[in-house]
């Protein structure tokens, strides 16, 4: 009973902020067309309100056939959250201002009333009043949003981007200094349907960095081993000198769809088969040695572990048989493995992680030091390369999406490392 309540408590609060999300961003509307004809705000009210029921039956409709979407009609999940968001998210920034503009006037008021002749006159502006202002800003913003969201969902999410980063390697064999590392992650092929000419142009990418290693870091697909099927032969064509490797991250596991044991145990085994298949070395709480004239350089991967997700990850058993090899490059799916059993506790140079996707969205200027993505208030490290005490963390933002259909600020990645013996 109390949970039941507790979740018409937290239904009631989320309707109410739609509403007012609502009614805020209409009214930001209404205000500008005062000057126009009848007939054009017609045309606008019906536009905008058509568009508001469109957005509301689609994700209506995906939540209550949500498991069934997510495994049998995954590009109907994706149009009905990218109608969702890309309608939705110009209407939070139109209704954010015109909450302030609000704001503005009742602090006015509250400030004329108690001193009218003063007040009025510190908060009333010149030329283009408050309330224009906030108003014209919030649709100039708003315009720029649906902009930015929509390219995001046409041609952001296949925008692959090569970020290369040069790793100070402690105990790096001589033999290794310069190793060009490729990592990807975060494949989830389901999503991809059947864009197999945008995807080409990434793994074209990968190819021409000419790598040393294919580190891949997990979350294959979202759902079901069936959706890497139509890729094999896609990712089969990357190449390294020293292979490639693998581990598994929290969607591989048959975990979210709305199957029967065996069709999860059926898709577990299939997984594993498919990462063979695609010529990745899946490595399963283990670890695999790569030499180079005498010297040695281990690969350690490990399962899924995460704060709040699957644990079956196991960092002892996958360390085993490597005690005499001082050079370790560690695969994680999650970030937060590194924060709690790896970091000032094991000896690894470098760990690799995906999982966070930098939440698809978010706006990174490196030359101004701007870096910020909604995942920040998930995460600690959700993107890039972090060092603690001369261990490194990359965690990669991801080459494919999930949920939303959509990239916005955050292009796929592909990560170039070069090792330097530090």
């Amino acid at each position: 009973m109390k949970n039941l309540v507790g979740a018409l408590v937290g239904f009631i609060v989320f309707l109410l902020f739609v509403v007012l999300i609502e009614v805020y961003a209409f009214k930001s509307i209404h205000s500008s067309l005062s000057q126009w004809n009848s007939l054009g705000r017609s045309v606008i009210y019906w536009g905008y309100w058509l568009l508001t029921i469109f957005a509301f039956a689609v994700i209506v409709m995906a939540m209550l056939n949500f498991r069934a979407w997510r495994t049998e009609h995954p590009q109907w999940l994706s149009l009905a959250f990218a109608a969702f968001v890309v309608i939705g998210a110009p209407k939070l920034v139109l209704a954010l201002f015109h909450g302030v503009d609000d704001l503005r006037y009742g602090l006015q008021w509250l400030a004329n009333y108690f001193s009218p002749s003063d007040s009025a006159k510190a908060l009333d502006g010149q030329g283009i009043s408050r309330a224009t202002f906030l108003t014209r800003t919030g649709q100039v913003l708003a315009g720029l949003t649906f902009v930015s969201f929509l390219y995001g969902v046409t041609k952001g999410k296949f925008a692959f981007r090569v970020l290369s980063h040069q790793v100070g390697f402690a105990n790096l064999p001589e033999r290794f200094n310069g190793l060009k590392v490729v990592q990807i992650s975060d494949a989830h092929l389901g999503s991809f349907a059947d864009s197999f000419e945008e995807v080409n142009k990434g793994i074209e990418m990968i190819n021409d960095l000419n790598p040393d290693l294919i580190l891949f870091t997990g979350d294959l697909v979202n759902v079901d081993s069936s959706e890497a099927e139509p890729w094999v032969s896609v990712f089969a064509k990357l190449k390294a000198k020293h292979g490639k490797f693998s581990i598994l991250g929290n969607h591989d596991y048959a975990d979210y769809g709305n199957m029967t044991k065996e069709q999860i145990e059926f898709s577990r085994k299939r997984i594993r088969e498919i990462h063979t298949e695609m010529g990745f070395r899946l490595l399963l709480n283990e670890n695999e040695i790569i030499e180079r004239e005498g010297e040695q350089l281990a690969i350690v991967g490990v399962e899924n572990w995460g704060k709040g997700f699957r644990q079956s990850g196991d960092l002892n058993k996958a360390l085993e048989g490597i005690e005499s090899v001082p050079a370790r490059i560690l695969l994680s799916h999650d970030p937060t493995h590194w924060e709690e059993q790896v970091m000032g506790k094991e000896e690894i140079q470098l760990t690799l992680s995906g999982h966070t996707h930098g939440m698809q969205m978010g706006i990174e200027i490196p030359s101004i030091g701007l870096k910020f993505s909604p995942a920040r208030f998930r995460y600690r490290r959700w993107g890039g390369l972090y060092t603690e005490s001369g261990q490194h963390l990359h965690v990669n933002r991801g080459f494919g999406f999930l949920g939303f259909p959509g990239r916005v600020g955050m292009a796929p990645e592909i990560t170039l490392l070069e090792l330097q013996k530090a």
